[in-house]
């Protein structure tokens, strides 16, 4: 996946989204400083806080997606690190995870796990947010199946969900690429796990954290409270260190 992540994200708006999402931790006392960008990929989620004036540090459990990143920057540290044991890579003034990157963790003891290690790199006043896939995501796109095409790739998308899944479930489906001559590579399988915002604010809790907001978005990116999984595609959820 890693050689053609970025040409299957293309399109996404990425700076502008970064951006909102800034503007929404700034609210909650955020000030430029040292950001850990954990399940960080090819860098396309930190690329536009070291742009800000951030320092960076990002990890990924792939080594060849980092390879990737590191082709486009020489200014972050990058880490080989599984976010269910993450190391302490220091103190940060924003610790964060997104591109739905923790759907990919499969119960809640994972989860409680991933956010406790995040929480024991944060500095005392630090921020950290995440995002998740809401319900909607696993009832439409995991139960569809779409094809889309980029400079000569073609991606095809099987979704092998029903379109009535329950809250909670573990959802898979199959990504692939066809060339112009119809050459077919199977690229991997995604399975992803739903968590219910109830299941995920008694996760914060477990972890010694306190959640400071909620909202959604669907696909347009505006950020809407409260948080509604029926119409909202992504979850959003900022915490810092419960005191």
């Amino acid at each position: 996946m890693a050689p053609v992540y970025d040409l299957f994200a293309a399109g996404y708006e990425y700076e502008s989204w970064l951006g909102d999402l800034v503007a929404q931790l700034e609210h909650h006392g955020l000030q430029r400083g040292r950001l850990l960008d954990v399940a960080c990929g090819t860098g396309m989620s930190f690329l536009p806080m070291l742009a800000r004036g951030w320092e960076v540090t990002g990890c990924d459990s792939s080594a060849a997606m980092l390879q990737q990143a590191r082709c486009k920057t020489d200014s972050a540290r990058l880490e080989v690190a599984d976010m269910r044991v993450l190391p302490r890579f220091g103190r940060f003034d924003l610790v964060w995870a997104l591109g739905n990157s923790l759907n990919c963790l499969l119960d809640g003891e994972e989860l409680r796990a991933a956010l406790a290690g995040m929480r024991r790199n944060l500095s005392p006043n630090g921020l950290l947010m995440f995002d998740l896939s809401a319900l909607l995501v696993y009832r439409t796109l995991f139960a569809e199946r779409w094809t889309r095409e980029h400079d000569g790739t073609r991606f095809i998308w099987t979704g092998q969900a029903p379109s009535d899944v329950a809250p909670g479930s573990i959802c898979t489906a199959k990504l692939a690429t066809e060339d112009d001559q119809d050459h077919r590579l199977e690229l991997c399988v995604h399975r992803h796990r739903h968590f219910p915002e109830a299941e995920v604010r008694e996760a914060i809790a477990d972890a010694g954290l306190e959640c400071l907001d909620t909202f959604g978005h669907h696909y347009d990116g505006v950020f809407k409270r409260p948080l509604d999984e029926a119409e909202h595609t992504t979850a959003v959820y900022i915490a810092r260190i419960a005191r």
